[in-house]
């Protein structure tokens, strides 16, 4: 295996051990242990386990901000929104992606965790914001919608029939938004 197939490999195991079991939760004995290599060499590609567990983090947040990047395209307004929208929803069934950016979040304790997660969600909402033009409550409701989304996802709200659980199923349709901005949010 070469090189950079043996790091991709010790990142998709990683992934999956910190989406788990969080910055401190995760075992890098684990991950050394299944991708079949020593704890010594993990450290020798990464450094720390938190640098590891950043690097994660910050990919997973990176996908979400292409993808609505690209799914905003040359659309603006709400029309971009709505592309966001439906790209994210999308997303959604890569649970271990969302549930690396959840685990981020909760490990907001430590400063440089935060940083990090801090400059990514800052990301996120300046693709919302540029790529689509609206103010910054529409791009607040939006994004905060989208939390909600994340934490269906990490709920298996597939899973559950009940009726809440339909709720937090239900799709960002077009014009969703339409109502929410400065002025009405006054």
């Amino acid at each position: 295996m070469s090189g950079a197939e043996r790091r991709a490999q010790v990142l998709a195991i990683a992934a999956e051990e910190f989406a788990e079991h969080g910055l401190h939760g995760a075992s890098t004995e684990a991950i050394a242990r299944e991708a079949g290599i020593t704890q010594a060499y993990v450290f020798r590609m990464f450094g720390t386990k938190k640098a590891l567990f950043l690097e994660l983090v910050r990919a997973a947040f990176d996908r979400v901000s292409e993808a609505m990047r690209e799914a905003g395209g040359e659309k603006s307004g709400l029309d971009a929104l709505s592309a966001m929208g439906a790209e994210y929803y999308d997303l959604l069934a890569d649970r271990t992606s969302l549930l690396l950016q959840l685990q981020g979040f909760a490990a907001c304790g430590d400063p440089e965790v935060k940083d990090a997660v801090r400059t990514c969600f800052a990301r996120m909402w300046s693709t919302a914001e540029d790529g689509t033009g609206l103010d910054p409550v529409a791009v607040k409701a939006f994004l905060a919608f989208g939390m909600l989304l994340n934490a269906g996802a990490a709920l298996d709200v597939d899973q559950v029939d009940e009726v809440w659980a339909e709720g937090v199923r239900t799709r960002v349709q077009p014009g969703l938004f339409r109502h929410i901005t400065s002025e009405t949010n006054r």
